[in-house]
């Protein structure tokens, strides 16, 4: 995360890492999110945001992280905020992958890919931590014309 040039969260997701980082001291994590910059996708959040370095986007998601883009600089990350990365995927804005898979079977819960959500991934990077959590990397594979995926 030290070598992140961004976050983008959406509002859920900004709400619950605020209502824990800002206040912690007891791990290196929390320097690092409160001085990097966070963009925040909502509809009903208010600025100022209440977490330093925090920008709300205006309008549309999509087209704020459009422009995001086009901004030089080091790679903007998305942590967690299921239903923006859904919303992102449907525009192919996402350039990667990373999927964190615990050896941890819950039967429950909410789904990151809804039904009828596709996009076709090409595994670029594994690796695996002490506790078992595999972290898969992917990139999108681009559709070629006129060929079936």
């Amino acid at each position: 995360m030290a070598t992140t040039g961004a976050l983008l969260f959406g509002r859920r997701t900004y709400e619950d890492f605020y209502s824990v980082w800002p206040n912690r001291t007891d791990n290196p994590f929390t320097e690092v999110l409160n001085n990097t910059q966070k963009y925040v996708a909502s509809t009903t959040l208010k600025e100022p945001l209440p977490w330093i370095n925090s920008t709300l986007l205006k309008g549309d998601a999509a087209e704020a992280v459009v422009q995001l883009k086009k901004q030089p600089g080091k790679d903007i990350v998305i942590l967690g905020s299921g239903e923006l990365v859904r919303s992102l995927m449907q525009r192919n804005l996402i350039d990667e992958y990373m999927l964190l898979i615990h050896p941890l079977i819950l039967g429950s819960g909410r789904r990151l890919f809804i039904d009828g959500a596709f996009a076709a991934l090409r595994l670029v990077n594994t690796q695996m931590s002490t506790t078992g959590v595999v972290i898969a990397t992917y990139q999108p594979v681009e559709p070629t014309a006129g060929k079936a995926t």
